[in-house]
């Protein structure tokens, strides 16, 4: 495993053409390292343009970009492509992954198990985040961390660390916060627009799915879900479940809590969270998912009620988790 940034600041400053893409589906770390690695190439004075297969999340359209997020692959291969935070390469989509072969590929990324996919790969587990990663490259070139760079880093590390609560926090992880901070961010302004957003819809959807609350194992592990019936009845969207998993994990006995997602018939997108040394990473990859000991998630095609109770059965199984 390759575990330092080795060739890649030289790369950025000798090559032109970039293709920066991050996971589908992405999250904080996905989208702020993206960002960051744009404001990079921008202080370079370099060429890229930006690809996410799902596009720009609702949720993060206050975050200054770049570039913008295209979802249609450009027909121009560019070139170098700088995989962020992906532990597999057809985590970019199937169309970018058939290309991923043949190009020449810059791979960043802290998940247990990456096969090393890049002709230059950085991947560090011990690492909070990709955007933590991207942070290194820019000190290394001398590109400060303030405004919009340091909010993209910023991002990127409150989403991957749970709010500095995880056990990937570390003291290098809050130094690099601090040091955000003190270059201007202000987490009086940032923590709002992250954070306080929520919308009616968003409101109704998660009353729906709390109401319905499921325990099993003497309360150990909580299950919630959200079924098309329920987004089609309060207007929400799948963006609106951001969050619903972490409420459930909120119930003081439970040790591992689901979030199920329809999104549409016989396919569930699922979120693990735990606490302490819980790792729900082994159930999420026993559907074919992944992520991290405490944070995980993946798909399971099947219908709500059965994917909830493999589930259960997984999580009982693999973590020792039973009904007592």
């Amino acid at each position: 495993m390759t575990t330092s940034m080795d060739r890649i600041p030289e790369i950025l400053q000798t090559e032109d053409e970039f293709l920066i893409v991050s996971h589908f589906n992405p999250d904080g770390d996905a989208i702020g390292s993206m960002a960051a690695m744009g404001w990079i190439l921008t202080s370079l004075e370099k060429r890229f343009r930006m690809y996410n297969v799902s596009g720009m999340p609702d949720r993060f359209a206050w975050l200054s970009m770049p570039a913008p997020v295209e979802t249609e692959l450009p027909a121009d291969k560019p070139g170098w492509t700088i995989v962020l935070d992906c532990g597999d390469s057809n985590r970019v989509g199937q169309d970018l992954a058939k290309r991923l072969g043949k190009a020449r590929v810059i791979n960043i990324d802290h998940h247990q198990g990456n096969p090393l996919f890049g002709q230059i790969n950085w991947v560090d587990t011990q690492i909070s985040s990709t955007g933590e990663m991207v942070a290194g490259i820019a000190q290394h070139l001398g590109i400060p961390l303030s405004g919009d760079m340091g909010e993209a880093i910023y991002l990127a590390l409150v989403s991957d660390t749970g709010w500095f609560s995880y056990g990937n926090t570390s003291s290098q992880t809050m130094e690099l916060a601090a040091d955000i901070i003190r270059q201007g961010l202000r987490p009086d302004i940032f923590t709002p627009r992250l954070n306080y957003n929520w919308t009616p819809s968003k409101i109704r959807l998660m009353g729906r799915a709390m109401a319905g609350a499921r325990f099993y194992s003497r309360g150990k592990i909580g299950v919630v879900s959200a079924s098309s019936t329920d987004f089609a009845k309060t207007g929400a969207t799948g963006d609106d479940t951001e969050g619903l998993v972490d409420m459930v994990r909120n119930v003081g006995s439970v040790v591992v809590a689901v979030s199920f997602r329809e999104e549409e018939s016989r396919k569930i997108k699922f979120s693990l969270r735990s606490t302490g040394e819980v790792d729900v990473r082994q159930v999420a990859a026993r559907f074919g998912g992944g992520g991290h000991i405490n944070a995980s998630g993946g798909v399971i095609h099947a219908s709500l009620d059965s994917a909830e109770s493999q589930m259960v059965k997984m999580i009982q199984d693999t973590l020792g988790i039973k009904d007592e």
